[in-house]
């Protein structure tokens, strides 16, 4: 693997919820580091603990044992911050400033335009409205939700439509790290596809990804590809930059692009997926 820069790491990170005497052991002394720049996919049986550590690494859910750290670079050059055993309060504020998530449900606010549920979010970091309603605005346009639809609610745009809208709240803030729990699960393929494609184009300008999937079609947009069986890393792939559906014959790196699918093919199904 070329060399890359740590942006988070996952150190001996267990999960147990408790029912009663019974205890349920969903993460088990995993260890992970996630590097800037890169889209890393999880993957694993139903079960196995993925969108537990999805959580746990954003700060959405406490670890029961183990530590997640953040590595950011600024003027007076890089700060780790351990977010293990931050007072809700402070988990709060870290994850405005430096986490973005997008959910299998798009969770909108049907009361409120599909621009005023990006402003909303925008406004909890900056106080700069016109400024935030530009930004928005312009990633809108970019996944190509129009201005006719700015001012809609929800329900009157398309699945499609209203999670396209999901992906651009989850980014206003310019997250270190955008997580991304099986944003396609609920779409059919078309959308499934446009929603990628998005992804894939915030990754391409240097947006660092960490998403769950259950699809190979979702799994191939990621340069890394880690297998998660009974709460720990059994295997991972390193994949390299997506190059363009294997499928799609006017594809120029379509070779690339298949030999690609076969290696992540062959890896899932060596993880007996």
């Amino acid at each position: 693997m070329e060399s890359k820069d740590i942006i988070l790491t996952a150190k001996d990170l267990s999960k147990t919820f408790s029912n009663g005497s019974v205890q349920q052991h969903v993460l088990k002394n995993l260890n992970l580091s996630v590097y800037k720049g890169d889209f890393t996919v999880i993957m694993g049986n139903s079960g196995s603990g993925k969108s537990t550590l999805l959580y746990a690494l954003s700060g959405m859910d406490r670890p029961s044992l183990g530590t997640v750290t953040y590595y950011t670079c600024n003027g007076a050059g890089k700060t780790e911050t351990e977010i293990s055993e931050f007072s809700n309060d402070r988990l709060a504020i870290f994850r405005r400033e430096h986490v973005g998530f997008v959910f299998q449900q798009n969770y909108l606010n049907d009361s409120m335009s599909a621009l005023d549920n990006i402003m909303v979010c925008g406004l909890l970091k900056s106080d700069n409205r016109k400024e935030l309603a530009n930004r928005a605005k312009e990633l809108l346009t970019k996944v190509e939700i129009t201005e006719n639809d700015w001012n809609k609610f929800p329900t009157q745009l398309s699945g499609g439509q209203q999670q396209r809208v999901a992906v651009v709240r989850g980014v206003i803030n310019k997250p270190e790290v955008l997580y991304a729990d099986e944003p396609t699960g609920a779409l059919n393929s078309q959308n499934t596809e446009n929603v990628l494609n998005i992804l894939t184009d915030l990754n391409n300008d240097g947006q660092s990804i960490v998403m769950v999937t259950h699809t190979i079609m979702a799994a191939e947009r990621g340069n890394r590809v880690i297998y998660l069986t009974d709460g720990m890393i059994a295997d991972e792939i390193e994949l390299g930059k997506y190059v363009g559906n294997y499928k799609d014959e006017t594809n120029p790196d379509i070779e690339e692009a298949r030999e690609r699918h076969a290696r992540l093919k062959a890896f899932l199904q060596n993880m007996g997926w």
